[in-house]
């Protein structure tokens, strides 16, 4: 039944991927809209979301104990786009102690003297861990693109900043990428496509609300000037390095529910790609762990079970067992 989900997982989130060598025209090619072919209703989304989230929780445990593989979430989106709404539901069930998350403001003076890819690199996933970037190192080819006054700020030779630089840097950033995944680490990268309409709404909430006035930012409206020039370098970058090895999922975003889903949905799909297991221990450490589980049940007082621990689970096998075979649904997410 694992590989059923793990189909039904993959064929949903296949319109959401950018087909590596593909020209992406944002605008015509991916509806922020879009809620896929199975779900209907908001409250559909949510439950087969928290169903999700229990099958990252899972993968994430294996993960850690496997200490083979990391993997680096890349989140890109306009303003408002709902990164920080996903990282937090989606996230909500695993151990934080296997999760980072690093957000890129403003490059610091130090951050300025170094490469472009120094400040990411130093905040990459050790083996056993999920790391993500609230922002990427995809930004040094959109605001950067958007604004080429920051490019100045890099303290770049002529050279690098000649006809050519975006072109280079994709190839950079592929090879960068190629890289990583050559070292074990898994690279996702999911863009959060919002619609302008959206934007402006959400923008509107952040004033109306009192709550909210804490998250709008004057800039916020300035950026939305240059909207055409965004999608623009969205769509140069989708096109350029969407990989087999890294490919680009575009997230439908205007339905808050709908992106999460996703989102889940194509960690799910990473994750069960990796297939990460438990460790085995051999036969000398087996034996040894007999010997020990004999002393412990030895200090058992008058009275209590010599192993409570097996009496219990003994009691639950079918109710597990049961579990486990139970389909997860054919949603577009881990349902």
């Amino acid at each position: 039944m694992a590989d059923v989900d793990a189909k039904r997982i993959a064929k949903a989130i296949a319109p959401l991927r950018v087909r590596p060598g593909s020209s992406v025209n944002l605008g015509k090619d991916f509806d922020p809209s879009y809620k896929g072919p199975n779900v209907k209703k908001k409250q559909e989304g949510r439950e087969l979301l928290q169903l999700g989230v229990q099958m990252l929780a899972d993968y994430q445990r294996r993960l850690a104990a496997q200490d083979v593989h990391g993997v680096l979430v890349c989140l890109q989106s306009l303003d408002a786009g709902g990164k920080d709404g996903a990282i937090r539901h989606v996230m909500s069930g695993v151990n934080p102690q296997g999760v980072n998350v690093a957000g890129f403001k403003v490059p610091t003076s130090e951050e300025l003297s170094h490469d472009y890819l120094w400040r990411y690199a130093r905040k990459l996933p050790a083996r056993g861990e999920i790391t993500i970037f609230n922002r990427s190192h995809y930004e040094e080819v959109l605001v950067v693109r958007v604004h080429p006054e920051l490019l100045d700020r890099q303290h770049l030779p002529k050279s690098a900043k000649s006809n050519g630089v975006w072109h280079r840097r994709y190839e950079e950033i592929n090879n960068w990428e190629r890289y990583l995944t050559d070292n074990g680490i898994a690279v996702v990268k999911l863009f959060l496509n919002l619609s302008k309409e959206e934007q402006r709404r959400r923008f509107l909430a952040r004033i109306d609300v009192p709550e909210k006035n804490w998250k709008f930012s004057a800039n916020d409206a300035h950026e939305r000037r240059y909207w055409h020039d965004y999608q623009h370098a969205f769509s140069q970058m989708l096109s350029a390095t969407s990989t087999e090895w890294a490919p680009w999922y575009v997230v439908p975003a205007d339905r808050k529910w709908m992106a999460r889903l996703s989102v889940a949905a194509i960690l799910a799909h990473t994750l069960i790609d990796l297939d990460p297991q438990f460790p085995t221990v051999d036969d000398e450490s087996r034996k040894a762990l007999q010997v020990a589980k004999l002393a412990l049940e030895e200090e058992a007082p008058k009275g209590v079970a010599p192993d409570p621990v097996a009496a219990e689970l003994a009691k639950v096998p079918v109710a597990r067992k049961a579990a486990d075979r139970a389909p997860v649904g054919s949603a577009p997410g881990p349902t």
